[in-house]
């Protein structure tokens, strides 16, 4: 009961429908979890992957986002939770013989991201 009760102090960076499959961006995610700050935003630079740009803004935006709104250190955070969620496919047809079209499914994922300082303050919810 007494954990319902608790909020973690923390900031959150999203990318929605991002052209890249999700097992592609699990391959990167699963490198930077639990990693500090500047540890997130070094490891992605030295991997050959298309995808690497994006996680690394997406860490960026989280750092941003626990600095401006939360009032929390750059230097004092890390990456708490990431996650990758499949999502749509992007539906094209490539002409086939006799006329006739085939489907295309090209994927997309959801990309959360979320940054806790290390010091891990928690709030209490006044408001039960």
């Amino acid at each position: 009961m007494e954990n319902k009760n608790k909020l973690k102090v923390g900031a959150q960076a999203r990318g929605r429908s991002v052209r890249v499959s999700a097992m592609k961006m699990r391959r990167i995610i699963n490198r930077i979890r639990g990693c500090s700050y500047g540890e997130a935003l070094v490891l992605p630079e030295s991997m050959p992957y298309r995808a690497c740009y994006l996680i690394s803004q997406l860490v960026l935006s989280a750092a941003a986002n626990a600095s401006s709104n939360l009032g929390l250190g750059k230097s004092n955070l890390f990456i708490s939770e990431a996650r990758v969620d499949n999502s749509t496919y992007l539906k094209r047809f490539r002409p086939r013989a006799q006329g006739r079209g085939y489907p295309i499914k090209k994927p997309t994922c959801e990309v959360t991201i979320e940054s806790n300082s290390k010091f891990g303050k928690d709030i209490e919810n006044e408001g039960k």
